[in-house]
């Protein structure tokens, strides 16, 4: 029997190898599944050689480099004396996984790497160490392809993952009776991230335009989303007695059912795409931050909608410019500008079919069995 081994570091890279593995299962291949991963892998059918909560952890420090020094010597050391796997399938991590595929790939070990790391944000010299030591990557978004391409890198598009992964529009008649939301008007909600130093920077910002709409328009509503990991300590901490509606833990549905979406950047960008709802990027974060972020960007646009059409579909406010003024003006011409609007929303559905026209776990499954098995 032929043998497998992905490395996962976090809870999303943890759920798309349960998704790569169940397609792998639905297709008849004959494979013993070992990594590094979590629960999601473990219910798949995966033995885990360690659990990925230690990879995880967020921020630089001893402790943390210790530990993914010592899990990386031990998964190469087993990989080549132990296991011998007929392909290694690395998801995303980029550093850790990077590092470790320079040791396997020299012990003569077949890398796959699906959701690479991304090189066309910043960091490109990584394409270099991709090109040295990964035989096949699997891409994410359709212009990865080409990049590759360039550099004589064998690269496959599967698909973004997050298409299939997206539940269906929440019914909004429900959404609203659930949350004592008046259906007579416009919804706007605000989502403003999932890290304490996002809501430090970007909270007061927030309430601030929230509090410019309410006042200039009678027909409005206002939502809050508290990210799931996020304490309601800490998230009260930063909202203070501001008077709004905060849902948490529904992301998704609040997404697809609201008129107009006040952003920090992130996936959540890409899922409100998804859904086809206007929306305002304004972010804001630690100047030190900002200052290497300019250094080691390879693109001037932030927002993956912005990003995969390859032009400005959404607006985006970024340190100084995110603020309430440049904020309510953009979200009023979004919900009261109908041209504008409908030419956001169209502009959206493009995007989402740039991306919907595959199953993405299913197209590496495939491409793992044909390397595999034929």
């Amino acid at each position: 029997m032929k043998k497998i081994f992905i490395i996962t570091g976090e809870y999303s890279g943890d759920i798309h190898a349960a998704n790569v593995v169940k397609q792998l299962k639905a297709l008849n291949c004959d494979l013993e599944y070992e990594g590094i991963g979590g629960m999601n892998m473990f219910n798949a059918g995966v033995k885990l050689f360690a659990n990925q909560d230690k990879m995880s952890a967020v921020g630089i420090s001893p402790k943390i480099f210790i530990d993914h020094y010592k899990i990386g010597k031990e998964v190469v050391e087993y990989l080549k004396e132990v296991y011998k796997p007929d392909l290694v399938l690395l998801i995303d991590y980029g550093a850790f996984n990077l590092s470790v595929a320079r040791f396997l790939k020299k012990a003569g070990m077949k890398i796959f790497y699906y959701i690479p790391p991304q090189v066309w944000a910043s960091r490109k010299y990584r394409i270099n160490l991709i090109n040295k030591y990964v035989d096949k990557v699997l891409c994410i978004f359709p212009f990865e392809k080409p990049l590759y391409a360039q550099y004589g890198i064998d690269a496959h598009y599967c698909g973004h993952p997050l298409v299939a992964q997206l539940p269906p529009a929440a019914s909004r008649v429900e959404f609203f009776e659930k949350y004592g939301l008046d259906l007579n008007k416009k919804l706007i909600s605000v989502f403003p991230g999932s890290r304490v130093f996002e809501l430090r920077e970007l909270m007061n910002v927030f309430k601030a335009s929230v509090e410019k709409l309410k006042h200039r328009h009678l027909d409005v509503q206002f939502c809050f989303s508290q990210a799931p990991n996020l304490s309601d300590e800490v998230y009260k901490k930063y909202l203070g007695d501001f008077d709004v509606k905060v849902i948490k833990g529904e992301n998704q549905a609040l997404l697809s059912v609201s008129d107009a979406l006040i952003l920090a950047s992130g996936t959540v960008a890409l899922e409100a795409c998804l859904y086809k709802v206007p929306m305002v990027i304004a972010y804001k974060g630690p100047k030190l931050f900002y200052w290497i972020y300019l250094l080691v960007r390879c693109i001037k646009k932030v927002s993956l909608p912005n990003i995969i059409a390859g032009e400005s579909i959404v607006p985006e406010l970024l340190m100084k410019d995110a603020n309430p003024a440049n904020i309510t003006f953009e979200i009023e011409d979004l919900l009261y500008n109908q041209v504008k609007r409908e030419e956001t929303i169209n502009e959206l559905g493009k995007v989402r079919e740039m991306l919907s026209n595959k199953n993405s776990a299913l197209e590496v499954a495939k491409i793992i069995d044909m390397e595999l098995f034929s």
